[in-house]
């Protein structure tokens, strides 16, 4: 069977098959260490669920509008208001199944054969491969530990074409925790502001898990920007939901209703009754995310400082998200390191190391490859102290071994 020449152009997520080769081995007994999911590991809060029971026995199982019931949209235009000061009508807000379809969504609706788009590296590992399947190229602009992998203006300006369609930025960052500040997010929005023939896409999934400064995006920091900025978000993150797949985009509503119409051909409406779940989410008590951000906040502490003790990386400590990237671009010149390169040849340095350490040190790491950055790897801190702690000594014990 001829499969479709698509499948050329992506490949599977790295994210998911570590993290399904780390349950194989746990299933064969290993003790496992996985920093590889991005998913945090606190329950769905009670009064998130109550709402999805209540809707289930209450026959709420049909069919909805395929871009979202209206108490959730409505539900989302108010959170936009208080939280973002910023201003939709609910026929501007589509509803998705995850904030990675309404991502793929958008990318259909807007991209041409050839249309380019810029994003930063580190990235998350799907923007590229959704660009491709949406017939347009990725311009990728790499960013460096030194600046806390934050873009600067002036390589921003200089990687901005009249060809560029698309610009993504995504503050808090998958993998890197990085997070702009208002006058750096002011920053990059005056450079944007130059092409008035760009689009941005602001990926905020992030959003409420920051641990220093205030959040920020494009359409936040400039007026010229908001009418030409679709800001992505979804409930999986802050609200533990993943598996409720629960993503939204607000923006102009020519775009909105040409991503409807392609969701409407492709899987129509996010379940009925997780969307009620959405609504009592953006509307009740908001104390479950505080619960979460603190107990994040306190292991990202504790796993940069174990971090830090090992020779050779060097570290960003994030200030959002749950990840953190190690870059080893100083591990990599040591006489150990240049060993375990010849005995597994044609990998590049993160795969190599990840691939040792899962092995070997039985830790599940993601490869920064993956990420569009080859001297780095992520660790998703979103587990107990516990196994933070107990993988950390691990990876201490092999960075030792290669120094």
């Amino acid at each position: 069977m001829q499969l479709s020449h698509r499948l050329d152009l992506i490949e599977p997520s790295p994210t998911l098959a570590i993290t399904a080769r780390a349950a194989e081995l746990k299933f064969a007994g290993q003790d496992i260490v996985g920093f590889g999911a991005g998913e945090p590991d606190f329950d769905t809060p009670e009064h998130i669920k109550s709402a999805a029971i209540k809707a289930l026995h209450e026959g709420f199982t049909k069919y909805t509008a395929v871009s979202g019931i209206i108490d959730l949209k409505n539900a989302i235009v108010e959170k936009l208001k208080k939280d973002n000061g910023l201003i939709y009508q609910s026929n501007q807000i589509i509803v998705g199944t995850g904030g990675k379809q309404v991502l793929y969504n958008l990318f259909m609706a807007t991209l041409n054969p050839g249309d380019e788009v810029v994003v930063s590296a580190p990235y998350w590992v799907s923007y590229k491969d959704m660009v491709r399947l949406a017939g347009g190229e990725v311009k990728v602009l790499v960013t460096r530990i030194e600046d806390e992998f934050k873009i600067q203006p002036a390589a921003l300006e200089a990687t901005l074409t009249a060809k560029t369609k698309l610009f993504v930025i995504n503050s808090p960052s998958n993998p890197t925790g990085s997070t702009y500040t208002p006058a750096e997010m002011t920053a990059i929005a005056r450079v944007l502001e130059k092409f008035p023939h760009l689009l941005v896409v602001t990926d905020d999934i992030y959003e409420k898990l920051i641990y220093e400064g205030e959040f920020s995006n494009p359409a936040m920091v400039s007026e010229k920007l908001r009418e030409r900025t679709v800001v992505v978000n979804g409930l999986s993150k802050a609200y533990s939901m993943t598996g409720w797949r629960l993503g939204y985009a607000a923006g102009p509503k020519p775009i909105i209703d040409a991503m409807d119409m392609i969701q409407g051909q492709t899987t129509s409406n996010a379940t009925s009754f997780s969307q009620k779940g959405g609504v009592a989410a953006l509307t009740g008590d908001q104390a479950c995310i505080e619960v979460m951000r603190t107990a994040f906040k306190k292991r990202r502490d504790l796993i940069v400082s174990m971090l830090q003790e090992c020779h050779g990386f060097k570290i960003h400590k994030p200030e959002g998200a749950f990840y953190v990237f190690p870059d080893i671009s100083e591990l990599t010149n040591l006489a150990g390191f240049k060993k375990i390169q010849v005995e597994n040849p044609g990998m590049d340095n993160g795969k190599v190391f990840c691939k040792v350490l899962l092995d070997q040190y039985l830790v599940a790491a993601v490869p920064g490859s993956a990420f569009g950055y080859e001297n780095g790897f992520r660790l998703s801190y979103a587990t107990s102290e516990t196994l933070i702690e107990k993988g950390v000594k691990r990876i201490q014990e092999f960075v030792k071994t290669l120094n």
